[in-house]
């Protein structure tokens, strides 16, 4: 398959579970970020702010996942996450079973003051 043009594209392609489950997700961050601006990066849907990335997410064989694009925001939020599978830019959550908006929402804004204070500098 080639790379997706959209997030439309993006999710259209995928199975009903993994895009119900990104559904809420995008939902989410949307919420958090209504300023920010959708687009396709590394071959996934995410979202830009200031022209900064924001935030990915993306659907996978047995998971989804998503990436706050921010060490400093994996540690702030590191015993919240403490249930799901992390790695080093990575949180990991089954199909189906979407992180909680209020967590992706925290993760959201965190970025967002994150990106907020580099371009104070």
């Amino acid at each position: 398959m080639d790379k997706p043009k959209s997030v439309e594209e993006y999710l259209a392609g995928l199975p009903d579970d993994s895009r119900a489950t990104l559904e809420k997700i995008r939902r989410a961050i949307k919420v958090a970020a209504p300023e920010a601006t959708e687009k396709i990066g590394y071959g996934m849907p995410g979202f830009s702010y200031e022209g900064r990335y924001l935030v990915y997410y993306a659907a996978f064989k047995e998971h989804c996942s998503f990436f706050p694009a921010s060490g400093g925001v994996m540690e702030e939020f590191a015993e919240a996450l403490e249930r799901y599978d992390v790695s080093k830019g990575t949180i990991r959550f089954p199909i189906g079973k979407p992180l909680p908006a209020t967590l992706v929402k925290k993760l959201v804004k965190a970025r967002v003051r994150e990106i907020e204070a580099l371009r104070k500098r």
